[in-house]
């Protein structure tokens, strides 16, 4: 029999349709079912410590981390959970809660009713909610108090605490397979079974599938996007995504872009975190950033301006594109919480900073307002362009701040109120 045809494709390139699945309102942040890919990440903060937590969860919301899980693993942190949640919402965040279980969750939930009411979704790793004979009871008293405090649920399958009685069975059958499999595609069958199997046990016990979000994380690339393509195929859950222990610095920024842009560009994700080991004293937000430009660079969602920066030469020994293209972006994202309300828009800005004539012009026309700054050899001259049209040439030792003053005044008259720059603004002065 011939395959049918695929549909004619468009000229430009773009992500598969999204995978269908079911809507899960967690607070009031819609995941799956069509809505945006939601951004979120978690504390490194201990839990007991209130006012450090807080501090915390308010920098990750304000960053633009759209839900925050904190971990729950001892009597002083499910006690600390609903005081974190009063401090913050006397703050106006109400950035929803996710409280990290392990172990002693279904002891931490009865014991603590403040804390299940506060959090706004449970995670629960099957793998050690509990072992041999108590894991199903333990994981049905969790689910009993989600059902009964009307919480979503994650469940959430990792490749370090994967359940041994599960992959055990899986193993043994595989061996006596007259074509046994590799033992990692057997582990990557057992994420997902895992995942499918809670999930199903769940519905059992009363649970709708529009509460229930699943994972199945992993450290290792290519073992990622093999799980959560099956995981796909089988199911129409709601889809968390996340690259587990990426690592630090550019190793797990490029690991985790790398393995969840190819599954986005699949159509699978409804969530994602961008899993980042911070550095000694680093900015925990850095998460948040990294998920939010990986789906802005791949047009899934718009969250800040975008300045375009040529990478520098030996056309450009000047540093001062790249300190104007660095204070541009700084200042851009410092004040986007409150230019969401004051400029509505304002997110979908382009600005170039191009460091000499080649493609400075160019680039700059092809921006909402773009700079040419002057590269070696070049006469100290700066044209700046305004949607397309050359607008000023800036010169002297004020360019860059003169520059930056007409991106703040192109931004107050572009989304101020929703006007449009005057047409007499962009005709040509020297």
């Amino acid at each position: 029999m011939n395959k049918p045809e695929k549909p004619p494709q468009d000229d430009v390139a773009g992500p598969s349709a999204r995978h269908k699945t079911t809507q899960v309102m967690v607070g009031d942040v819609a995941v799956g079912g069509g809505a945006p890919i939601v951004v979120q990440s978690m504390t490194n903060t201990d839990t007991a410590d209130i006012q450090g937590t807080i501090a915390q969860v308010a920098a990750l919301s304000r960053a633009g981390s759209e839900m925050v899980r904190i971990t729950v693993d001892r009597d002083e942190a499910a006690a600390a959970v609903p005081h974190i949640r009063d401090g913050l919402r006397k703050q106006g965040i109400t950035t929803p809660l996710i409280g990290d279980f392990h172990y002693i969750g279904h002891k931490l939930l009865t014991d603590y009713p403040a804390c299940a009411e506060a959090l706004d979704k449970y995670r629960i790793n099957p793998g050690n909610v509990g072992f041999k004979n108590k894991r199903d009871t333990q994981f049905a008293d969790i689910i009993e108090i989600a059902n009964k405090n009307d919480k979503p649920v994650r469940i959430g399958a990792n490749w370090g605490s994967l359940d041994q009685e599960l992959l055990t069975k899986l193993m043994d059958e595989n061996t006596a397979l007259p074509n046994p499999r590799d033992a990692r595609a057997v582990m990557r069958e057992a994420m997902v079974q895992s995942a499918l199997l809670s999930a199903a046990r769940a519905q059992e016990l009363g649970m709708p599938k529009n509460r229930m979000i699943l994972s199945a994380k992993v450290s290792a690339v290519q073992d990622l996007i093999a799980v959560y393509e099956v995981l796909a195929e089988r199911s129409d859950y709601a889809i968390h995504l996340g690259l587990t222990e990426a690592g630090m610095g550019s190793k797990g920024i490029v690991a985790s872009s790398a393995a969840l842009g190819i599954l986005l560009q699949e159509g699978i994700g409804d969530t994602i975190r961008i899993s980042l080991t911070p550095e000694p004293g680093g900015d925990r937000t850095l998460e948040v950033q990294v998920a939010q430009e990986l789906l802005q660079t791949m047009g899934f969602r718009t969250f800040v301006p975008l300045v375009a920066a040529c990478p520098g030469c030996g056309r450009t020994t000047s540093t001062t594109f790249q300190e104007l293209a660095r204070s541009i972006q700084d200042f851009i994202r410092t004040e986007m919480p409150g230019w969401k309300t004051q400029y509505p828009g304002v997110e979908a800005l382009n600005v170039a900073v191009m460091g000499c004539i080649v493609n400075g012009p160019g680039e700059s026309k092809h921006a909402n307002i773009g700079i040419s700054l002057p590269g070696t050899g070049e006469a100290p001259a700066a044209p700046v362009f305004v949607d397309g049209k050359k607008f000023r040439t800036l010169r002297g030792p004020a360019i860059a701040a003169d520059f930056k003053a007409l991106v703040i005044d192109y931004i107050d008259q572009r989304y101020g109120g929703g006007a449009s720059v005057p047409e007499t603004t962009v005709t040509a002065a020297e």
